[in-house]
């Protein structure tokens, strides 16, 4: 991908309450390359599940540090990285799995393949110990603002 036009940079902790924030956060800022609101949607659901993947999975009996890059594209592009330094994932082709999961009976397994059908693309970068980086890529079909 080339230079993207606009970009930002937020933290947060990893607890629940602040998963409708980075939600939020994220499409408002998205919203510069008007998206329809299917657009919308599918970026809020997506970020959803990546951020609640980071609180459950990541950081399991702790609070810990979210990081969330956005970056715009004028050809309509957004790329969202979302970020944790938690307990990383072991097998990252089992963790796509759908229905695999590590969080007990009460989560579905479902996160990745959510995040995946909501967006274009999405990659996956974990070291156990490390943390995960978690990268979202949604085509928009409106047209960048000029907000020189």
């Amino acid at each position: 991908m080339k230079k993207p036009i606009n970009e930002f940079k937020i933290q947060f902790q990893s607890k629940s309450a602040n998963e409708g924030f980075a939600r939020t956060t994220v499409s408002a800022f998205v919203s510069q390359l008007d998206p329809t609101v299917e657009e919308i949607n599918d970026i809020k659901t997506a970020v959803s599940e990546a951020v609640t993947n980071c609180i459950v999975h990541a950081y399991p009996d702790t609070v810990g540090k979210i990081y969330i890059t956005v970056f715009l594209y004028d050809d309509g592009n957004v790329k969202i990285k979302v970020r944790d330094t938690g307990k990383g994932i072991e097998d990252v082709k089992k963790a796509r799995e759908p229905l695999y999961t590590t969080g007990g009976e009460d989560r579905s397994g479902l996160g990745f393949s959510v995040m995946e059908s909501f967006t274009d693309k999405m990659y996956v970068r974990s070291l156990p110990g490390k943390g995960t980086t978690v990268t979202l890529i949604k085509s928009i079909e409106g047209k960048p603002r000029d907000n020189r």
